[in-house]
C-alpha cells in the first residue's frame, strides 16, 4: 500500500475541492496515483448522480458578468437541490469560475459552455467531481450572452436573479445599472414596441376583445377598446416604455434620453431562478 502523506492530501483537495478523508481514501484506493485519484472522485460523482438523477435541482445562484472591455456579457445558472448548498461560498465561487470561463472562451451555447476546460479538466467533469463531494444533484441548466457597446450587469442580493442591459454607446456606469436594475425590478417582454412578435401582439388584441365583450361593451368599440389595453401593455411590458422605477414622472426612454439624446437600449437578459 502507498505511504499517503498529508502534503499529498492536501495537493488533491485543492485541485478536487473534496474532504480531506476523500481525498485520502481516493489516494488510498489508487496507490497514490493523483490522475487515478481525480477519476475515483469523479466516479463517485457520477454513482451519486444516478442515484439523485430524478431529484429537482430547483435551487442554485444565477450570476452575471461581463468581459473586461464590458462589450459582452453573460448569465450561468448553477443549480442545487438545496439552498443550503446554494449558499456555501465554495459553491458560489465554482458559478464565478464557470462564468469567468464563458466570458474568456465565449461558447456558443450551454453544450460548448459544458465542453471548455478549468485547470484541464471539462466543465461538466468538475461538476461532477462537486456531485461526488457535496452528494447531491448539481447542473449547469442556463447558459446566455449579449453583445453591445456597453453590457452592464446586475445581480440582486442573494443571487437568485441576474440581468444584463445592453447599451448602444458607452455612459456613465450607474446608467447602465439603472437599466439592468429596471430589467430585474419590471421584468419587461421586450426593449420597445417593434421588438414583440406580431403573435403576441395579436393574442393581447383578442384578450382585451374577449374581456370587453364579457363587460358587454358593444361589438362595434370592441376594437378601439383592445387597441387601449394594448397600449396600456406596451407601457408595462417594454422596457423603453415603461415608468422609471426610480423616478415615475419619466420613462425609460426619457432617463436615457436625458443622459445622452442618441442612448437607447439594444437588448438585456434576465434570469430569476423559480419565478
Amino acid at each position: 500500500m502507498a505511504d499517503i502523506s498529508a502534503s499529498d492530501v492536501k495537493k488533491l483537495r485543492d485541485i478536487t475541492g473534496a474532504g480531506m478523508m476523500d481525498c485520502k481514501k481516493a489516494l488510498a484506493e489508487t496507490g497514490g496515483d493523483f490522475d487515478k485519484a481525480i477519476e475515483a472522485i469523479r466516479k463517485k460523482g457520477q454513482a451519486v448522480a444516478n442515484k439523485r438523477a430524478e431529484r429537482e435541482a430547483s435551487e442554485g445562484v444565477v450570476l452575471a458578468g461581463v468581459t473586461e472591455d464590458s462589450t459582452r456579457g453573460a448569465i450561468i445558472v448553477l443549480n442545487s437541490e438545496t439552498d443550503f448548498v446554494a449558499k456555501n461560498e465554495s459553491f458560489i465561487e465554482l458559478a464565478k469560475t464557470i462564468l469567468d470561463k464563458a466570458l474568456e472562451k465565449d461558447p456558443a451555447d450551454l453544450g460548448e459552455l459544458r465542453l471548455l476546460e478549468i485547470d484541464g479538466t471539462r466543465v461538466s467533469d468538475k461538476i461532477m467531481e462537486q456531485v461526488g463531494i457535496i452528494g447531491e444533484k448539481i447542473e449547469v441548466s442556463y447558459y446566455e450572452k449579449i453583445e453591445a457597446a456597453q453590457v452592464v450587469p446586475y445581480i440582486h442580493p442573494g443571487n437568485k436573479l441576474a440581468t444584463l442591459a445592453g447599451l448602444n454607446k458607452k455612459v456613465d456606469l450607474q446608467i447602465g445599472r439603472d437599466v439592468a436594475m429596471q430589467v430585474a425590478a419590471m421584468s419587461p417582454v421586450a426593449v420597445d414596441k417593434g421588438d414583440i412578435p406580431r403573435e403576441v401582439i395579436d393574442k393581447e388584441i383578442e384578450i382585451g376583445k374577449e374581456q370587453a365583450r364579457l363587460e358587454g361593451k358593444p361589438e362595434a368599440i370592441l376594437e378601439k377598446i383592445a387597441m387601449g389595453k394594448l397600449n396600456k401593455f406596451y407601457q408595462e411590458s417594454t422596457l423603453l416604455n415603461q415608468d422609471f422605477t426610480k423616478d415615475s414622472k419619466k420613462t425609460v426612454a426619457q432617463y436615457l434620453k436625458e443622459a445622452d439624446k442618441d442612448l437607447t437600449v439594444t437588448g438585456f437578459l434576465r434570469y430569476a431562478l423559480g419565478r
